[in-house]
């Protein structure tokens, strides 16, 4: 018996990796988090599988269900979404099918800055303007943030910031980082990045609370902050220049 850890993407059913759909349509058990996966996605379940919704679950719960089907001796797909390796919860599952003995594996998923982009239409990393991507968030009742992983440390590199979970501190981000990125530095807010009701606000920390405010957005939303993100008068690339000499160039 197995438990599959599945990568669900950001929102969109057609986002599931061929390997997810594999693992799914084989599990007689699946374990899915109701609140934030669709629905559209267990059609790939077998007809009889056994469905959960772990929105409902707390961590005993969800190892009560693992326990359950090992005893039955029936592989469990577990479902989370975005990708398995941010904000997942995996951590915590793992160690405790490793005290229990029980096999498992990993497959991961698209993740949501990543869809998020797409909906942008935009390279993260742009030459010359920003080279690295800072993932991060704010703390929360969940859990609170390291001492030293604070958005001021972050914002002096200067790099693109992804701010998950936290449209609920818009304020105190932007007070945060006016004084390192400047008051006209470009940001976006993707609300349900490749879900249907997709939502994006554009504008910079001087105006993007009051740009949010009227939208009155209460969670599944990403916060980017960087140049990057308007970012127009920029070198290219030396990947693609003729006279850059690489191995599969002649």
């Amino acid at each position: 018996m197995t438990v599959h850890f599945i990568g669900a993407g950001p929102g969109a059913a057609d986002l599931l990796t061929l390997r997810g759909r594999d693992l799914l349509a084989r599990c007689p058990v699946c374990l899915y988090a109701g609140s934030i996966v669709p629905r559209e996605m267990l059609a790939h379940c077998p007809p009889d599988a056994r469905l959960v919704d772990s929105a409902s679950l707390d961590l005993d719960g969800i190892e009560r269900e693992y326990v359950r089907a090992e005893a039955a001796g029936q592989d469990v797909a577990r479902l989370h979404s975005g990708d398995l390796s941010l904000y997942s919860a995996l951590a915590e599952q793992i160690r405790r099918l490793r005290r229990l003995g029980i096999a498992y594996t990993l497959t991961p998923g698209v993740p949501a800055f990543a869809a998020a982009a797409a909906a942008l239409e935009r390279e993260l990393t742009v030459p010359g303007i920003a080279q690295s991507l800072v993932l991060t968030r704010v703390s929360g009742r969940a859990s609170a943030m390291p001492a030293a992983e604070t958005l001021a440390a972050f914002g002096a590199t200067g790099a693109t910031l992804a701010i998950h979970l936290g449209i609920h501190a818009l304020d105190r981000i932007v007070a945060e980082l006016v004084p390192l990125y400047g008051a006209d530095c470009p940001v976006a807010i993707v609300v349900r990045a490749s879900w249907p009701d997709q939502a994006i606000l554009r504008g910079t920390l001087a105006t993007i609370a009051a740009i949010a405010a009227p939208e009155a957005i209460e969670r599944t939303a990403l916060v980017f902050v960087g140049p990057a993100l308007a970012a127009a008068q920029f070198r290219d690339s030396a990947l693609y220049d003729p006279d850059y000499r690489r191995r599969f160039r002649e």
